[in-house]
C-alpha cells in the first residue's frame, strides 16, 4: 500500500512587526489585555509591495531545500489561504511560476483557518490513489489585508506568514488520518461581509464568545473522533500542533488530551492568528527547535470560518 508522508517542512514570516504596544498607540487596549486574553504579544505584517504568493514561495523553498528533492519532481501544488493575490488565477498557479515549475496541476483551496488540513487531507487522497508522487502543500495569508485595525476585537489577532510541506508517497505510514467538516449555517458568527462598495475594504467580523465556545467543543470531538478513528489513546500523542488561534484554545484542547503545555507546539505569542499558516508555521518552528524528531506521532487539529474544522494525525 502507498502511504504520503511528509520529508519536508518550511516556514516563512514577513519582517515588519506589529506588536502589542504599537497597537496601544492607536486602539483602546493594552499589552496586557491582549495578552491575557489571547496569548498574542506580536505578529507579523506584509510590506505594502508584498503578496501572498511571495510568503508561499519563500516557504515552499525552504521546504523543497528540507526534502532534498528537485523541484521540478513536484506534480501537484495545492494553496491554502483566504487572501489570495487576485481573484483569479489561483494563488498555486501563481506561486507555480514564480518556482518555474511547469504544467503539474496547481489550485487553492478556501477553508479559512482549517485550510491547511483540508489541503494536507486533498493531499493525501491524491497520493494514496497514485494520481501523484510529490505534493507541494502551503498555507499561507496575508491576514492583515482583511483586518479592521478601528476594531479592537480584531486587529489584536492577525498575523501574516506562510507555512510548506512537500509531502512524498513511501511505503512506510506517515499520514494515519484526516478528519474534516464543516456546518455553514454559522456562517455569520465569523465572516468577511460584502460592503459592495469599491470605496471600502472587505473585513473581518467575529461574534468573538460564540466563535470560542464553538471552537473548544468541537476540538473536543474532533480529538475523540481521530483517536477513535486510529485505535489510539491519549497518551500515543507525542505532539499536539494546533491552530494558533487563542492560548486559552490551545490549552483547553491539551486538557481534553491529559497533555501537559510543554507537549503543545505553541507560536501564537509572535506570530498570532495566521489562518491557514499557523500549523505548517508552528510544525516547522517545532522541526527547528529540535523537538519534534522522525518517529514522533502528532495531532494537528483546526477550527475556522464556515464553520470547519479538521485533523491530521501523522508518524513524522
Amino acid at each position: 500500500m502507498t502511504f504520503s508522508k511528509i520529508i519536508g517542512v518550511g516556514s516563512y514570516l514577513p519582517k515588519n512587526l506589529l506588536t502589542n504596544k504599537d497597537l496601544e498607540e492607536s486602539l483602546d487596549t493594552t499589552d496586557e489585555w491582549i495578552t491575557s486574553r489571547t496569548g498574542i504579544k506580536q505578529r507579523h505584517i506584509v510590506s505594502k509591495n508584498e503578496a501572498t504568493s511571495d510568503l508561499a514561495l519563500e516557504a515552499s523553498l525552504k521546504a523543497i531545500s528540507a526534502s532534498g528533492i528537485d523541484k521540478n519532481d513536484i506534480d501537484l501544488i495545492i494553496v491554502a489561504t483566504t487572501t489570495p493575490d487576485k481573484v483569479f488565477p489561483s494563488t498555486a498557479c501563481i506561486l507555480q511560476a514564480k518556482l518555474k515549475i511547469n504544467e503539474c496541476p496547481a489550485f487553492d483551496i478556501q477553508a479559512v483557518c482549517s485550510g491547511f488540513i483540508y489541503a494536507l487531507s486533498i493531499a493525501d487522497n491524491f497520493i494514496k490513489t497514485n494520481s501523484a508522487k510529490k505534493i507541494l502543500v502551503v498555507g499561507a495569508d496575508s491576514m492583515s489585508k482583511i483586518t479592521d485595525y478601528k476594531d479592537r476585537s480584531n486587529a489584536i489577532l492577525w498575523g501574516d506568514g506562510a507555512g510548506a510541506v512537500i509531502l512524498s508517497a513511501s511505503d512506510n505510514l506517515g499520514i494515519l488520518s484526516t478528519h474534516i467538516h464543516s456546518d455553514g449555517k454559522f456562517e455569520n458568527l465569523l465572516h468577511v461581509p460584502k460592503k459592495n462598495d469599491p470605496s471600502l475594504i472587505d473585513t473581518i467580523e467575529m461574534q468573538g464568545s460564540q466563535v470560542f465556545k464553538m471552537a473548544v467543543n468541537t476540538l473536543d470531538k474532533i480529538v475523540d473522533e481521530t483517536l477513535l478513528a486510529n485505535n489510539l489513546h491519549k497518551k500515543d500523542i507525542d505532539w499536539l500542533v494546533p491552530h494558533q488561534a487563542n492560548i486559552r484554545i490551545l490549552e483547553a484542547t491539551a486538557r481534553k488530551l491529559d497533555m501537559d503545555m510543554s507537549k503543545v507546539i505553541v507560536t501564537i505569542d509572535r506570530h498570532g492568528n495566521t489562518s491557514a499558516a499557523s500549523i505548517p508555521l508552528a510544525l516547522d518552528q517545532g522541526v527547528k527547535e529540535n523537538k519534534i524528531k522522525p518517529g514522533n506521532l502528532i495531532l494537528m487539529e483546526a477550527f475556522g470560518g464556515g464553520f470547519t474544522w479538521g485533523s491530521a494525525l501523522i508518524r513524522f
